[in-house]
């Protein structure tokens, strides 16, 4: 199992690490990807709060035919910089065609709805958010699985969405075990 989650200038910190911790103990592999600026290292990424993180790879090296799974971290101006890419777009569009999983937090998902991958689904985000959810039935949960598709409404629910995409991918066993070792309630 392959995840990839991307990493761009202003991303929501706890949100990108959080998933990746937790995919981890879980024995996902996850790939984190930068999306630099013009004007920034390939590899080093600064968060929203400051904090730098050092990529696995840069998005146009990077090989996604094999992924099983694409991660949106939320944030500003994450959100705004992952929306812009518009090599993201088209990988997001061809995951979404495929039946491969992508999941998206806080303002994340309205990239997901701006390209109308949320049509006919159940989807949540961060509030302010809803109306570039095009076509999606928001709800006010946490986190929201919907097929391919899992969306969460910001930092609070960070643990809540790495376990369900645990769960998506490694079984509800697995997703309690760890909440357990984790002491997560």
């Amino acid at each position: 199992m392959q995840a990839f989650i991307f990493l761009a200038p202003g991303f929501e910190e706890i949100e990108a690490i959080t998933v990746i911790d937790v995919l981890r103990r879980a024995e996902i592999e996850v790939t984190t990807v930068s999306i630099p600026d013009e004007d920034d290292d390939e590899f080093w990424v600064e968060g929203a709060h400051g904090i730098n993180v050092f990529s696995d790879i840069d998005f146009e090296y990077a090989d996604f035919e094999t992924g099983d799974l694409l991660i949106l971290p939320g944030g500003q101006p994450g959100t705004k910089n992952l929306n812009t890419h518009k090599g993201l777009k088209k990988l997001l569009k061809e995951y979404y065609l495929q039946s491969k999983c992508i999941a998206a937090i806080c303002a994340a998902p309205l990239i997901l709805g701006e390209l109308g991958l949320l049509k006919g689904k159940r989807a949540t985000c961060y509030p302010g958010y809803e109306a570039q959810l095009t076509g999606a039935e928001i709800t006010d949960k946490p986190v929201v699985v919907d097929g391919n598709i899992i969306t969460a409404n910001g930092v609070g629910a960070a643990l809540q969405f790495s376990l369900a995409i645990v769960e998506k991918f490694k079984g509800a066993e697995m997703a309690q075990g760890l909440a357990k070792k984790m002491m997560i309630r």
